[in-house]
């Protein structure tokens, strides 16, 4: 299957890029990085839409502040107050325009977090992505998608998560968000739906692509 993978992870893409996926499902990661900014962001995303043809873009961005790792079912269009390393922020604080106020992924990602369980890590649901550049990107990313895509946000590393234990559960996190995708309903939707797939963004942002 086409899947991809945008991301803002405290792993390195070299170190997403070793652990690949480990699924039944064959699956090709390309690993992108994209800085911590609109403009960047929003030019990148649109041109991976329109080069690339993957099913599922998986967007992993680290929350500084997050204490578990959090599935995002949803990105809004307004509210983007905060500058972006560059000291931009986006005219009126909207992504797009014309856009809709929120789109939501065609994933259930409350069914994926259902689905997960790794040993030493929290995996939570949210509905509020944090109206920063990772929610930013995953709301171009589910536009231009049709809602082929997924957000992922990770704590920062440390004694209690460290890289092997995070790239474990994003391993873990990613074959359940696959299996989701195999649901007949799912599976015709995504089908007749998907055309490509994009990256997020953080102080690095990576973005892995999948592709049989």
């Amino acid at each position: 299957m086409k899947a991809a993978e945008p991301c803002l992870s405290p792993l390195k893409p070299r170190e997403l890029s070793k652990l690949g996926l480990n699924s039944d499902v064959k699956v090709e990661l390309r690993i992108l990085q994209l800085p911590v900014d609109y403009r960047e962001v929003k030019q990148r995303v649109t041109r991976i839409w329109e080069d690339l043809r993957p099913q599922l873009a998986v967007h992993i961005g680290m929350d500084a502040s997050a204490k578990a790792i959090v599935l995002e079912q949803c990105a809004k269009n307004r509210g983007y107050r905060d500058a972006d390393i560059r000291g931009f922020r986006p005219a009126r604080g909207e992504c797009l325009p014309d856009g809709p106020e929120v789109i939501a992924s065609e994933v259930s990602m409350k069914a994926v977090s259902k689905r997960v369980a790794v040993e030493g890590v929290e995996v939570t649901f949210s509905r509020d992505a944090g109206r920063y550049v990772c929610d930013y990107t995953y709301y171009l990313s589910l536009h231009h998608g049709n809602g082929c895509a997924v957000l992922i946000h990770v704590p920062p590393l440390s004694r209690w998560l460290p890289a092997s234990l995070l790239g474990k559960a994003l391993q873990v996190i990613i074959q359940a968000t696959l299996k989701e995708l195999r649901k007949p309903d799912l599976k015709t939707w995504f089908a007749e739906n998907s055309t490509a797939a994009i990256p997020a963004q953080g102080n690095q942002l990576g973005d892995c692509f999948g592709e049989n």
